[in-house]
């Protein structure tokens, strides 16, 4: 197929990833935009489009930097430079920024007043009784936490941490007839409330002011000596890319510590500042931070939005969020058996966050305690804070069971909570493994072994998320539990290739990435493209967080003009063009923000009338195929299968919550006119709670029919 996948590889047919990341934080910013949703939810939205912008930042515009450095002119899929990239990017960032400042400013500022929350914008607009309070509050609370720095001959311009706000200011000294400008700064302390409440008013509204707005109206005692020309809060974002060679570091653990205190000082690659500040004090931190023209955001409102997460965690408003929605318990898993006979029974399906994490969490659980289990080998990518996984492994391995745990050290900016997590297993006695040299372990699977009567019996959970219990609320993925052999084969191989050095010679059921992954997805796109050609039933589903590999959006463009009909679900970033004359008719994309945050990745291939579908953790990125041990599995309970038909069909109907990849890469909500409204995600939680209840009400009604004889009579 190489010949025909050469006839696609025109620059012109591609988006550039990173202009396509930006339309996804767009269509991320759009829910804060959206009067249909509660003004609290609306909030969350806004914050998280700050939090994605920083990490965009600090890996993506600080690797194109790099190369602009570097000197490196290799052009992008979309034939475009480093430095060209980079020119694009900021210019569509600014305009973002602005869409987020005018969306904080002017719609959800007004909304919360309306509602009883009024956030005072500014120190100068506090009543008397409001400043005495504020000041109190900084005397008692604020002044003794923070740090003012001078700059001067004798004391150099200090070390900016990385995403803190600090405030600048110029002083000149009250006795000098000159007024000689000085430059000084203090940090807006982390470790303090950034949202400071002030006394309810006499209506009963909540009155809210920033923690740096209340540093600025008391700077003066900071430098009592001196006269507070001007003060402005500023922020800067700095490079935190982690380059590791891998074949030079001898202990990774040890490299990856290190570079993670460099991180907090990498290069400057952003700076933030509010409108307004003194001219005099902006030139000193462009020069000081060696920061010129787009790479200055000025913005029109406090910097730093992540603080809305906050105020969203603020009581008293639930009426204006979303009902918060309880994961149900698994239809197939609502009896009083242990987990492993539940398993014996068939396959079990797992739809999160519509169906609770518990059963994963409690495989791991009961394997600990079960005298019959002999080991348990899992891979952790991404971990919660305090998890019960983690619990659970360490006391496997200290009721003497063989405990073998791959913790992926390398997972973006999760990597100081993955250390301290290595460390802790193997005081416990597990086997910790670090991943494979050069390559990141993404994949997510947990085999437990057992000693039954029958003989040795495996039992596997394959899954398209991660082993943390928290985003497993927030994030859709799927998952099945099976205890069918040759899966349970091809895990033990998995287990082997990760801790050795052994490489199966083929595999029974998993495909696994780096080395088989991709050609077997091209062989699939290419036996749909022979099918249609033939006359014979021809179609590929696919649900993705990002698409962007060259040679599999090739195969889809020559799928399509074969006569393919291709639809894809694509949360994040889609290098593909959809729709366009001549190259991608059949193909239809489309990106779902909603509620939860879209992450299963399922793949459905017609296979002329004969369906074929596999979940797993890749997307199609270079990444995820190349750089990546990642896993797919085909899905071959009947059932199991339908239930995935299912899932595809109604997101692919969504009409609320999808956007819509039009032929010139934007993106537009579906029309919606004399069409029922369906949101996939709430039809999710509708199905799940109904099932379960359902389920409960049998299984009830099958207790009640049971005949328990009378105790004889003495």
């Amino acid at each position: 197929m190489e010949k025909e996948l050469s006839m696609y590889m025109d620059p012109s047919y591609y988006t550039n990833r990173e202009l396509s990341w930006i339309k996804f934080n767009e269509r991320v910013l759009s829910e804060a935009r959206d009067k249909n949703l509660p003004l609290f939810e609306r909030l969350k939205f806004l914050s998280i489009t700050e939090s994605n912008l920083d990490e965009f930042f600090m890996i993506r515009v600080a690797s194109l930097k790099d190369m602009v450095h570097a000197g490196y002119t290799k052009k992008d899929l979309a034939g475009l430079t480093a430095s060209e990239q980079l020119e694009l990017i900021l210019k569509q960032a600014h305009e973002l920024v602005n869409q987020q400042y005018s969306t904080y400013s002017r719609s959800l500022l007004p909304a919360l007043k309306q509602n009883g929350l009024e956030v005072v914008v500014s120190h100068e607009d506090l009543t008397k009784e409001q400043g005495a309070f504020v000041d109190r509050y900084f005397e008692e609370n604020v002044y003794p936490v923070l740090t003012p720095m001078a700059v001067d001959s004798s004391r150099p311009f200090p070390l900016i941490r990385n995403k803190s706000l600090n405030i600048g200011a110029l002083i000149a000294k009250k006795d000098d007839p000159e007024k000689k400008l000085d430059f000084a700064t203090v940090q807006v302390p982390s470790v303090l409330p950034r949202l400071v409440h002030l006394p309810d008013g006499k209506d009963g509204e909540k009155r809210v002011i920033l923690l740096e707005e209340i540093i600025e109206r008391n700077i003066g005692q900071l430098f009592l000596n001196y006269d507070v020309i001007c003060a402005d809060p500023y922020r800067i974002i700095r490079n935190a890319d982690l380059t590791i060679d891998e074949d030079e570091a001898a202990d990774l653990l040890n490299e990856i510590q290190k570079q993670l205190k460099k991180r907090k000082w990498g290069e400057v690659i952003r700076l933030g500042v509010q409108d307004g500040m003194d001219s005099r004090l902006l030139k000193i931190l462009k020069k000081e931070f060696h920061i010129q023209g787009d790479d200055v955001f000025t913005v029109g409102g406090p910097l730093d939005l992540t603080f809305l997460m906050k105020m969203y965690g603020m009581e008293g408003f639930d009426h204006l969020k979303h009902p918060s929605y309880k994961p149900q318990p698994v239809p197939a898993m609502m009896n009083d058996d242990d987990i492993f006979t539940q398993i014996r029974r068939g396959d079990i399906f797992l739809h999160h966050p519509y169906m609770t994490f518990d059963p994963v969490v409690n495989f791991v659980k009961q394997a600990a305690k079960d005298p019959d289990v002999l080991a348990i080998k899992q891979t952790l990518y991404r971990v919660s804070g305090n998890s019960p996984i983690i619990a659970a492994l360490a006391q496997a391995a200290e009721n003497g069971k063989q405990v073998s745990v791959l913790v992926e050290l390398k997972a973006r900016f999760d990597e100081e909570n993955n250390i301290v997590w290595a460390k802790k297993l193997e005081k416990a006695g597990c086997h910790v493994i670090y991943g494979l040299v050069g390559l990141k372990t993404h994949s997510k699977i947990t085999l437990v072994v057992r000693k039954e009567e029958t003989g040795i019996r495996r039992y596997v959970h394959l899954a398209t998320g991660n082993y943390n219990d928290s985003t497993a609320k927030l994030y859709t993925d799927c998952g099945i539990f099976t205890c069918d052999e040759r899966f349970g084969e091809d895990a033990t191989a998995v287990f082997n290739m990760l801790s050795g050095y052994s490489e199966p010679k083929c595999w029974n059921k998993l495909i696994v990435a780096p080395i088989w992954m991709k050609n077997r997805f091209l062989d699939m796109i290419e036996r749909e493209a022979e099918n249609a050609k033939k006359g014979l039933p021809a179609g590929i589903r696919a649900k993705m967080n990002s698409l962007c590999d060259p040679k599999i959006m090739a195969a889809l463009y020559y799928a399509s003009s074969c006569g393919v009909q291709v639809e894809l679900l694509v949360r994040g970033i889609c290098c593909l063009k959809a729709g366009v004359a001549g190259l991608s008719e059949n193909i239809h994309v489309r990106s779902i923000v909603g509620e939860f945050l879209e992450h299963s990745r399922i793949f459905y291939f017609e296979n002329g009338g004969n369906p074929e579908i596999y979940m797993g953790s890749a997307d199609w990125m270079p990444r995820n195929l190349d750089r990546r041990v990642e896993i797919v599995f085909p899905v071959e309970d009947e059932e199991i299968k339908k239930e995935l038909i299912h899932i595809l069909d109604l997101e692919f109907r969504d009409n609320v919550k999808a956007h819509i990849l039009q032929p010139d890469g934007t993106y537009e909500k579906p029309d919606r006119r004399g069409k029922a409204q369906i949101n996939s995600q709430m039809e999710f939680c509708m199905e799940a709670t109904e099932k379960a209840a359902f389920h409960k009400h049998k299984t009830q009604a099958e207790k009640s029919r049971v005949f328990v004889p009378a105790e004889p009579a003495e």
